[in-house]
């Protein structure tokens, strides 16, 4: 790389924030939603829903004029789904909007006075086209869930639909009465009308964003399995899948909640619910109430079951109560909880099992990037416009998690994952946030690691030659980077060499923070072969001459 390249490289590295990325979304920062409560008439005649929401708005700034929220709209191109607005009114009185364009553009009787708090109550009808499936189980039994992520709460709630605005909320749902209704919070209310009918009332009070929030409506068997803390563990499985579920979600549902509870800190919601559905495939963390795909549920308690109870009840903590303020930043949900879902592993499983997990993890990596080459971490993201996260999410910001573990000791990190968490409960935040958060905890600057590994795309390669000075007791270690990338990564590299009567590889260190480094050691004992990275700290492919 030619000077004036690296100079502008260091430039870039040393600017706070590290870049400005540009989700698209609209964000409106003059308002903020406190609550929302969703109203739904469900029926079996047909798949149309009646909904009325009241959503409490307030407003920041003087001299708001209106506000917006998303709804799809109802079209012909959607074959007459989507959502038609009958009214919008506050204390009964009816309020000027347009819905156009999926938009639903609220005015204001009269200009906002600033910090001002208006509760607005907006009456719809229609059919989802989206984000509420309507259906049959795999029993093939009618029921009604719905999957709002990243952005399908639109298509039948009006919300705003992204994760900077957090609220809480309330599902107030009248269903026909052999149904039960799952939602999140706690359960205010469960009254048979009368005519077949039943009135079910649920309520959080803990603000989540609005991918989080969930309907399950379906013939479910439920158990209490235990507290934790005084919260409810709960299952929702299926009748016809009674005895299968409420096996394989007895475990390990309070362990991980104790064990998140201490290394992260306090559990944020009112209960936590197991909940099969038709709406997903593998799991979604819908907050208090979690989704997992109906096909999960065999009664074998298994491997795959097993590790995305974990992933999902870690994105209580990642996710959650602590969310990214756009999708620029999705693995602060997606690569914490895959990370920490190999964290709780490591303590209830053993070192060996999260070395298993973590091996499994860089496969991916490099087996994604080659179909994906062109594709960071973090990077300007929008719902609207593409997909927010791939596998890379996942498995590479764990591996970054991982990396930043081993950099800066497990007391540091725990240190700042805590303070971290600590600062952003039930709140936003940004990759840069975490990051002052981890340099506070260990005195390191940051800025570098945190460049080249989330924010380009290219993942180090390292050639290794090396021969020994049987002279002078000398290992001659050259290292070079050959991957394409208009700049070089600094890295820290171990090199682990065996003699004849070691067992465990003898540790060098080594810092590669230009194209190439060559040094020399002095050793005990003749060097048979050497290994570059022996105890898997680093996210890069290697190879290794002996000369």
């Amino acid at each position: 790389m030619n000077k004036s390249t690296k100079f502008f490289f260091n430039i870039i590295l040393y600017t706070l924030p590290l870049f400005a990325w540009a989700d698209q979304y609209p964000i409106n920062k003059n308002i903020d939603i406190k609550h929302y409560v969703f109203q739904l008439r469900l029926t079996d005649s047909n798949d149309e829903i009646i909904g009325t929401t009241q959503v409490t708005v307030n407003f920041k700034q003087a001299g708001l004029q209106n506000f917006r929220l998303d709804l799809i709209n109802k079209t012909t191109e959607k074959k007459d789904k989507g959502m038609v607005v009958d009214g919008v009114s506050i204390s009964n009185t009816a309020v000027k909007y347009t819905h156009e364009n999926d938009a639903l553009i609220i005015y204001l009787p009269k200009n906002s006075l600033a910090n001002e708090t208006i509760t607005f109550t907006i009456k719809y009808h229609g059919i989802p086209f989206d984000g509420l499936r309507i259906g049959a189980t795999k029993f093939g039994d009618r029921s009604f869930f719905n999957e709002n992520w990243p952005n399908r709460g639109r298509h039948w709630l009006p919300i705003i639909d992204h994760p900077n605005d957090k609220a809480t909320s309330e599902f107030i749902v009248t269903a026909p009465a052999h149904y039960k209704v799952v939602s999140n919070g706690l359960l205010l209310e469960e009254s048979d009308l009368g005519n077949n009918t039943k009135f079910t009332h649920w309520k959080q009070s803990v603000p989540v964003s609005s991918w989080l929030f969930v309907l399950g409506v379906a013939d479910f068997a439920v158990q209490y399995v235990d507290d934790f803390e005084g919260k409810s563990i709960q299952t929702w499985v299926y009748s016809k899948n009674r005895e299968a579920g409420f096996y394989d979600f007895k475990e390990p549902t309070k362990k991980v909640l104790a064990f998140y509870s201490k290394y992260v800190g306090p559990y944020a919601y009112e209960k936590l619910a197991n909940i099969q559905t038709p709406s997903v495939n593998g799991g979604m963390e819908t907050s208090s109430a979690i989704f997992y795909g109906e096909d999960l549920v065999n009664g074998k308690r298994d491997e795959r079951t097993r590790n995305i109870v974990i992933h999902e009840i870690a994105h209580q903590w990642f996710g959650n109560a602590v969310t990214e303020t756009t999708w620029d930043d999705a693995w602060l949900s997606e690569g914490f909880a895959t990370f920490f879902t190999l964290l709780f592993i490591e303590n209830e499983y053993g070192q060996a099992e999260y070395n298993k997990g973590i091996i499994k993890a860089k496969k991916s990596v490099f087996d994604m990037t080659v179909k994906m080459p062109d594709f960071s971490i973090i990077a300007p993201r929008t719902a609207e416009k593409e997909a927010v996260t791939t596998g890379l999410t996942y498995q590479k910001g764990a591996w970054v998690l991982h990396m930043l573990r081993n950099k800066m000791g497990e007391q540091n990190f725990k240190k700042g994952i805590q303070s971290y968490y600590k600062k952003f409960y039930n709140a936003n935040a940004t990759t840069d946030d975490f990051r002052l958060e981890m340099e506070k905890a260990s005195g390191l600057d940051l800025k570098i690691f945190f460049k080249q590994w989330l924010y380009q795309a290219v993942n180090p390669k390292i050639d290794a030659i090396w021969s020994y000075d049987a002279v002078n007791h000398k290992i001659n270690i050259n290292l070079t980077q050959t991957q394409l990338t208009n700049f070089d990564f600094d890295l820290p590299i171990e090199i682990g060499y065996y003699t004849k009567d070691s067992k465990t590889p003898i540790l060098l260190k080594m810092n590669l923070n230009k194209k190439q480094v060559s040094q020399s050691y002095n050793v005990k004992g003749v060097p048979e072969n050497i290994e570059l990275d022996p105890r898997n700290v680093l996210l890069s492919s290697n190879t290794i001459t002996k000369k």
